[in-house]
């Protein structure tokens, strides 16, 4: 065997000292380390029971891992690793190491120093001697940590997302093969005058500029309003307003409006928000590139009341129908081909609040060519009577939404569509009671590791709530008398409970198969040994979504012990491979650039340690792919449903514990990267079409990039 060893972890530290952290083996020989550059100030050996339990197979030192703490004033450091008769090294680049971390340091100070501010301070001032020196502490934490954020976004969008002024000429004169009229309608109600003057005027410095402003004024008793409608009128021939003569409210409003409409697209635009100049230009831009886009959705930030800070960037996915089902995340800036709002219908006052939400539902129901752009192009203004600023402003708009999506559950699934108010205000949770009593088939592989085992049965034996389910333990190889013993008590315990002999070598994917033609069940949950179940209606409401036809694969949101989340989705390409969106972070941490971990969404991919699919969709997409030897293939099957036109859903209503990997090593073998760099093709390279493209993804998480 030749010298294997991996290099965890460089960590500088100060005065040219650094730790180096890993491990290195070769059969029956003690490996020797040397450094060159540097002199060794600590060196201590560590057991590693991962690589130990690994490398099963071959006789290697228990105490195979290291941690040496060394100094060097050397731009490069060369470890070292020797036998008799082999010999092998690893290169650190000393010099780049520093540079990084200067330049880190670097941009902290800047950004300490943009941060100051000498009215800040004054009051702050005022404040300690009113309050105390533990209240103002509080407050100055706060407010930094608030501030940061703010002045990270500005930059961020001003630099990185928002076109130069070159680049807006050049979107001016650009000739696309396609120049469709965009037909925008706006309802207004007394509007105040500064948010009106900003709102048409984002309009009239769009860079694409075919387009139409169509205003519908409800009646408003604020002169000032009606002054300024007519003065653009006059201004701009592309601005048309139809005066009411009365308020006919925000859906009455908007339907007035579309009787203006003469383009082939409309866009819905509220009175006091902005467009993006070059908002236009990239809607137009998407049709060019595909002329079957019916529903068009963009990313959005929010604007304070005075225009002067951007704020609160949502991220969004691409098309996410059961997202939309879980709250209208889609929201602005939307635009829908005529034909399609014709076949929609109009606004419905009866859903006012949550007019837009209704419309977005009767829409999914007509089309399926639904386009995301990732760029935000709309600002959605912050003030004191909008739901951007206060959630509690319109708090009938919660229960309209609610009603909304009730009837478009009736309308999809009749009696079995069900719709509750979900855990946080203007969020759903939407169901689709399709059980019937069928049988549900928990499918879990084990080696031993009673501790985890048995209470990962017998929580699903005492807290379920749905009872016609049978459990089947693929026997992986155990070895120890207690294992057995729990074998025979827990069968003649519950009859529902099954133990099936599987020797041979640990394949995930093969324990897996061979669990499914064991199975009798109509869904199949695929449940790690080292978790517990927390929430009581889990079968049912996994097995419910698992059983819908257009859905491939459903995973759960899994927590570590500490009630952090290990799991809430799949993010592929995320850290070169896939990984956990969220992972480490509290259950409700709001805001987020992204989505909230806390509602349904579609995925790309989730974990196989809980993972229900029906029998019907294996049977269509194939089971697990035993190339795969411990991980990627849960992924994989997840894409390959994914290509065959089913949603793969996360569902936030259904919470267990994740020991992960309590009971094997965590090592990964070279046929797994392999297997994975092939089939998670193009995600990786092109980005998964559920985690938005501007988000960072060396971060689970969700971070600008």
């Amino acid at each position: 065997m030749e010298i294997q060893f991996n290099v965890e972890q460089i960590i500088l530290e100060k005065k040219n000292r650094l730790k180096i952290i890993g491990w290195v083996v070769s059969d029956k020989e003690e490996v020797d380390i040397e450094i060159i550059g540097g002199n060794i100030l600590e060196e201590k050996k560590v057991k590693r029971e991962d690589v130990k339990n690994h490398f099963n197979n071959i006789i290697i030192d228990e105490e195979c891992g290291f941690e040496i703490t060394l100094k060097s004033n050397c731009c490069n450091i060369k470890i070292k690793f020797f036998t008799g008769m082999k010999e092998t090294s690893f290169l650190i680049n000393l010099k780049e190491l520093r540079r990084i971390r200067l330049l880190e340091r670097v941009q902290k100070i800047k950004k300490i120093i943009r941060s100051i501010d000498i009215k800040k301070i004054k009051k702050g001032v005022k404040y300690l001697k009113k309050y105390g020196i533990g209240l103002t502490l509080k407050k100055i934490k706060d407010s930094v940590s608030k501030e940061k954020n703010e002045l990270d976004y500005n930059e961020w969008f001003l630099t990185k997302h928002l076109p130069g002024k070159e680049e807006l000429e050049k979107q001016k004169s650009y000739k696309f093969e396609y120049s469709p009229k965009i037909s925008i309608i706006t309802p207004t109600f007394n509007t105040p005058k500064q948010f009106l003057i900003e709102m048409i005027e984002s309009v009239r410095n769009q860079t694409y500029s075919n387009w139409e402003l169509c205003l519908a004024d409800g009646a408003s008793t604020n002169k000032e309003t009606i002054k300024l409608l007519k003065e653009y009128e006059k201004k701009d021939d592309r601005i048309k307003v139809k005066y009411l003569n009365k308020n006919l409210m925000i859906s009455g409003n908007t339907n007035e409006a579309l009787t203006l409409v003469t383009g082939d697209y409309i866009g819905l635009f509220d009175h006091d928000d902005l467009l993006t100049p070059n908002c236009l230009f990239e809607v137009v831009k998407a049709i060019n590139e595909n002329k079957d886009i019916e529903f068009i959705y963009t990313d959005e930030d929010k604007i304070n009341k005075d225009s002067s800070r951007l704020i609160l960037p949502h991220l969004k996915p691409d098309w996410s129908l059961d997202l939309l089902r879980s709250y209208n995340y889609i929201t602005h800036f939307s635009v829908l081909k005529k034909e399609l709002v014709e076949k929609i219908g109009v606004f419905d006052s009866d859903y006012d609040g949550a007019q837009d939400y209704d419309f977005f539902l009767r829409a999914s129901e007509l089309t399926s060519n639904i386009y995301h752009i990732p760029k935000i192009l709309y600002h959605w203004r912050e003030h004191e009577n909008s739901t951007s600023l206060n959630s509690n402003s319109k708090p009938y708009a919660n229960d309209a939404g609610l009603n909304a999506l009730k009837v478009h559950a009736k309308r999809c699934y009749g009696n079995e569509g069900v719709v509750e108010n979900g855990k946080n205000l203007y969020t759903y949770d939407f169901r689709v009671k399709n059980l019937e009593n069928k049988l549900i088939s928990i499918v879990i592989p084990t080696k031993d590791g009673l501790n985890y085992l048995e209470k990962c049965v017998e929580s699903i034996l005492k807290k379920s709530t749905y009872k016609n389910y049978e459990i089947i333990i693929l026997n992986n190889n155990s070895e120890k008398e207690e294992t057995y013993n729990y074998f025979d008590y827990i069968q003649l315990k519950d009859k529902r409970v099954k133990v099936i002999e599987a020797f041979y070598e640990f394949n995930w994917s093969k324990l897996n198969n061979h669990g499914i033609n064991e199975a009798k069940g109509d869904v199949l949950i695929f449940l790690n040994n080292d978790t517990e179940v927390i929430t009581l209606n889990w079968i049912e409401r996994l097995a419910e979504m698992a059983l819908r036809k257009d859905v491939g694969t459903v995973g759960a949101q899994l927590l570590y012990d500490d009630d952090t989340i290990q799991h809430a989705g799949v993010v592929v390409g995320m850290n070169y491979w896939a990984d956990h969106i969220f992972k480490g972070e509290k259950k409700i941490h709001y805001p987020t650039p992204f989505v909230s971990s806390e509602v349904n969404r579609n995925v790309l991919a989730s974990t196989g340690a809980c993972l229900a699919i029906s029998r019907e969709t294996l049977e269509k997409i194939g089971y697990f792919n035993e190339e795969f030897i411990i991980c990627g293939s849960d992924v994989e099957i997840s894409i390959r449903a994914y290509k065959s036109g089913l949603l793969n859903i996360y569902n936030a209503n259904v919470c267990l514990y994740h020991y992960e990997s309590k009971t094997r090593d965590s090592f990964v073998p070279e046929i797994d990267f392999k297997m994975s760099e092939y089939h998670y093709s193009p995600f990786r390279e092109n980005g998964d079409p559920f985690f938005n493209e501007n988000l960072e993804k060396t971060s689970s998480t969700p971070k600008l990039n």
